[in-house]
């Protein structure tokens, strides 16, 4: 991959916030889209959306180095690849087996050779893709609460639970009952807000995993659903997404484009991450209601190894992960990008998920942590073409059954 989710969002999660933080699939963080991207398919999976045979692997000219990394991360996946349900309707546990199976003895250099002669490129419907960018922010902070680092970072709270309201018709309790807490009373309530939670609502229960030093910069790592905090001592605290608070998810920065405040003119800030941060920063009494107009709070487990967790359950890996809608692509497929922006060219994995990340051939590429990550991601807009690389013989069995 070329960066990280957020992955950009121009931080494509901020401005529009109107959309990540990743889908929210319990395992994930959240994500956001810009403003500009295109409108989201219809369909409900690649199944409906179409499917036609692209360009042969070996036309994609793909470089050793590129491929050398797509294959580390296809590895990594292959466990979880052949073993869970494809909800796009694209393929079975079985039809990796093969190439999950060379994967693990095949030499690295000789990696372009691997994607030609196990995969056959598939366009998913028009095949016309847009691509953002996340991230892993670093931000100060420590372990224990002291003077300047005092944002609470909550682990998840033990009575957040999915349940049924009681004035719910047992005949439209249908699909996944929603988040919420029961009450002194003993009823079934919706969880903490942003605001309640900001003032003290699950103070001193220990819940503490960590604090930050700035709250602004805890809230955007939020978005982004992981980070890393660093401390005094220069210790690395690594904390990824845990769960979230069923609560409503509101991007701030279309807020801002609505109210005026992003954009060109005189007296505007730029719609970039960083020129919604400036303006909550130079605003704090503004920015503060900003903030708690998105309701929507993320807890946070501590990590251990090798990276952030995707959507899938493996790590992400700079220039190598790719967010996408698993209804379009199946997680731990490699993915094919041309676009306009030449740092999203090229062979990616689809590891992870976005709450903007919907419909076909929209992707969130990952970009590692630091201060260029943070850059990338956050100007990442890209448009062009996308391919989905299946294993061989997919795309012909998939058009004789339709």
């Amino acid at each position: 991959m070329r960066h990280w989710p957020g992955k950009g969002l121009a931080l494509a999660a901020l401005i529009a916030l109107s959309g990540c933080v990743r889908l929210v699939p319990e395992s994930t963080p959240p994500q956001t889209a810009t403003p500009t991207q295109p409108a989201v398919t219809t369909v409900s999976s690649a199944s409906f959306a179409g499917i036609t045979h692209g360009p042969s692997v070996g036309a994609l000219a793909l470089s050793p180095g590129d491929a050398g990394t797509a294959l580390a991360s296809f590895l990594d996946s292959c466990p979880k690849l052949l073993a869970r349900s494809d909800q796009s309707g694209l393929t079975n546990g079985g039809d990796w087996k093969p190439a999950c199976d060379a994967a693990r003895s095949w030499p690295v250099g000789d990696a372009p050779r691997f994607f030609l002669q196990h995969f056959e490129t598939a366009r998913i419907g028009s095949g016309e893709a847009f691509a953002t960018g996340y991230f892993e922010p670093e931000i100060k902070g420590c372990r224990i609460r002291q003077p300047g680092c005092e944002t609470p970072v909550y682990g998840m709270p033990p009575e957040l639970i999915r349940a049924w309201h009681d004035d719910i018709p047992m005949a439209e309790r249908t699909g996944r009952a929603p988040l919420g807490r029961y009450d002194a009373s003993g009823g079934f309530v919706p969880y903490y807000e942003r605001a309640e939670i900001e003032d003290g609502a699950l103070a001193g229960r220990g819940l503490e995993i960590a604090y930050a030093a700035d709250p602004v910069e805890l809230f955007f790592l939020q978005i982004q659903g992981s980070g890393r905090l660093i401390t005094p001592q220069g210790e690395v605290i690594r904390i990824g997404y845990a769960g979230q608070n069923g609560r409503e998810y509101v991007g701030i920065g279309g807020v801002m484009r609505e109210r005026g405040l992003l954009g060109d003119g005189p007296g505007q800030y730029s719609g970039s991450m960083q020129g919604i941060m400036a303006y909550i920063r130079e605003n704090p009494v503004e920015g503060r209601e900003l903030m708690r107009l998105n309701k929507s709070w993320i807890f946070f487990r501590e990590l251990k190894g090798d990276g952030p967790l995707g959507a899938l359950g493996v790590p992400v890996r700079r220039e190598s992960s790719v967010a996408a809608d698993p209804r379009f692509v199946p997680l731990g497929a490699p993915v094919w990008l041309q676009m306009d922006r030449q740092e999203a060219n090229g062979l990616w994995i689809a590891q992870d998920t976005g709450g903007a990340i919907k419909g076909a051939n929209r992707f969130d590429t990952f970009w590692g942590a630091g201060e260029d990550a943070r850059r990338i991601a956050g100007g990442m807009s890209a448009r062009g073409n996308a391919l989905v690389l299946l294993p061989k013989g997919t795309v012909a069995r998939l058009q004789s059954t339709r």
